[in-house]
């Protein structure tokens, strides 16, 4: 059930994530960062699904740690964001606890795997 929330969750912020990147690139210019966003914020549904046909135990850990990063990553160009006025406070409270369960809900599940092996 966990692996359908990381699933659907992802999913749904990487929409977000694109939608902020075509925001960021049409009404303020911005091309660097809104690469940056957009290219971790969209891997870490694409590294949980990559994580579903995964090889083995290991190939399946080693997929959402790196997706755990992605997310970590993710969380800092929000911040960037936020606090160089690219994004208000209302746009960075909107989407900020989505980042925060993602990471959470990657934690968890990797501690869980660490914890099987």
């Amino acid at each position: 059930m966990k692996k359908d929330l990381l699933r659907d969750k992802s999913f749904s912020f990487a929409l977000r994530i694109v939608k902020l990147s075509q925001y960021l690139q049409k009404n303020h210019k911005e091309h660097i960062l809104s690469k940056q966003i957009l290219r971790s914020g969209t891997s870490i549904g694409a590294l949980i699904r990559e994580a579903q046909y995964a090889q083995s135990t290991a190939d399946f850990l080693h997929k959402l740690t790196i997706a755990l990063k992605e997310a970590n990553e993710t969380e800092y160009w929000l911040l960037i964001l936020n606090e160089s006025n690219y994004i208000n406070e209302k746009m960075y409270n909107s989407i900020a606890p989505e980042i925060d369960e993602l990471l959470k809900l990657l934690i968890s599940s990797t501690k869980k795997i660490k914890e099987s092996i």
